[in-house]
């Protein structure tokens, strides 16, 4: 059965072009992070985000020993145990360079974060 009134096609036409307008899930959301801790180094130890962007970073210490991400840029701090791993969020962050770093091992366990 057609749709006669003009009004009722517009708004059916309407309706079904609406999933086609939204973003999917997939685009709509950053993948995390993937950020692991070895030999008290950090791996990688430079990634790119997006810009004004939540970011979920998925920090992994593969070492015995406890290490902290702690970065004051990003205002985080966070004790990552031994063979444990922790899971933060950054951002949304303006376009720049932000640095981090081990706070138990500071001379190797150095990195940042690029956001364009």
């Amino acid at each position: 059965m057609p749709v006669q009134n003009p009004i009722r096609r517009l708004l059916v036409i309407s309706l079904l072009a609406l999933p086609l307008s939204l973003p999917t899930v997939a685009q709509a959301e950053q993948a995390p992070i993937e950020l692991s801790i070895k030999d008290h180094r950090f791996e990688p130890a430079e990634f790119k985000v997006p810009a004004n962007t939540k970011v979920k970073l998925i920090v992994k210490n593969l070492d015995p020993t406890p290490e902290e991400f702690e970065s004051y840029e990003l205002k985080r701090e966070k004790v990552i145990p031994g063979g444990a791993s922790v899971t933060l969020f950054i951002g949304p962050l303006k376009p720049g360079v932000y640095p981090f770093f081990g706070e138990f091992n500071q001379a190797t366990a150095q990195g940042r974060v690029i956001v364009e």
